[in-house]
């Protein structure tokens, strides 16, 4: 068994406070908690996605939702009124 020296910064001397207040675990089964939930989480590919990977799988198909270019917003609408009047 290894013995390891770590720093903490008051933001997380909180959270292990914290955790520690309501389970009631030692600091030591803290800690080895929080590595084992960040063992399951990498081996599942869970934080290794950024956001951007996850956007690109959203199929929004071409320019998405929108009717028209961000661009020409009021040509768009003026087009979609009188649409909509015609009817």
């Amino acid at each position: 068994m290894a013995i390891r020296t770590v720093r903490l910064d008051a933001e997380a001397e909180h959270v292990l406070d914290e955790v520690r207040a309501a389970t009631g675990w030692p600091i030591s089964a803290t800690l080895k908690a929080g590595l084992r939930s960040l063992q399951k989480s990498l081996r599942s590919g869970e934080s290794s996605r950024s956001a951007y990977e996850i956007y690109r799988e959203l199929d929004l198909g071409p320019g998405g939702y929108a009717v028209a270019p961000s661009t020409d917003v009021r040509a768009a609408l003026r087009r979609r009124l009188k649409q909509k009047r015609r009817r």
